[in-house]
């Protein structure tokens, strides 16, 4: 699958007729002709009156909530939604028989090889990320640390004091600590991150020794 065919969503949605206005064209009575008088529904002289009965598709503020979600998740993050409307074709039973298969509730999310989201509960900020993996923005790294016995407590403190420590993870093992590193730019590379790892983290008193790996290219399914 092409990255372009990746990057686009089906979501299904089912909208419900109703009728644009309340009006009523005026009933004539049988003897004269004329619009009878009708208290609950007076004759007009209103332009729009022709329009009466008109029928137009709405969805559900449920519907509507989980279409605008999607849509934002999918603009933030470089994917293409298309949305269908499956009370307004024809070809229903095809679309049902062929991609909506099982479905009890709408809407549904389709995305790459036929993952899908089913129902307006499943539509969260977290399921949506998921389907809609994206490139990271900044660059990201991650940092085993040795460290000799002191005050914890105080290491995690100063650790999480640093603002490009995004993450801290206390191990067993060869290495005491695991530490995820966020920068805003790349620009500045794996030079940039081994700077700040040799000059901010190695002085720190207690930490004796890191190891760090730099990732050539990272995707997230998380928020940001």
């Amino acid at each position: 699958m092409s990255d372009t065919a990746a990057k686009e969503l089906t979501l299904f949605v089912q909208s419900k007729k109703v009728v644009t206005s309340f009006y009523r064209p005026a009933a004539p009575t049988a003897s004269s002709g004329n619009p009878a008088a009708d208290v609950g529904n007076p004759p007009h002289a209103d332009p729009d009156a022709s329009r009466a009965g008109e029928e137009a598709h709405f969805l559900s503020d449920d519907q509507a909530r989980c279409v605008a979600m999607a849509e934002e998740c999918a603009s933030r993050r470089g994917y293409t939604l298309r949305v269908v409307d499956v009370a307004k074709i024809g070809r229903i039973e095809r679309i049902v028989s062929e991609r909506l298969r099982n479905v009890t509730a709408f809407p549904v999310l389709v995305g790459a090889a036929e993952r899908r989201l089913e129902g307006p509960e499943a539509f969260t900020d977290e399921r949506l990320c998921e389907m809609m993996p994206a490139d990271m923005v900044g660059q990201r790294a991650f940092t085993y640390i040795k460290v000799r016995g002191g005050d914890l407590d105080r290491i995690r403190d100063v650790l999480l004091g640093l603002p490009e420590v995004k993450e801290l993870h206390l191990l067993t093992g060869d290495w005491d600590v695991f530490v995820v590193l966020e920068f805003s730019e790349k620009s500045g590379g794996k030079r940039q991150i081994l700077d700040f790892v040799t000059g901010r983290i190695r002085g720190v008193p207690e930490v004796l020794d890191t190891s760090t790996l730099v990732p050539e290219y990272s995707a997230t399914k998380f928020p940001f």
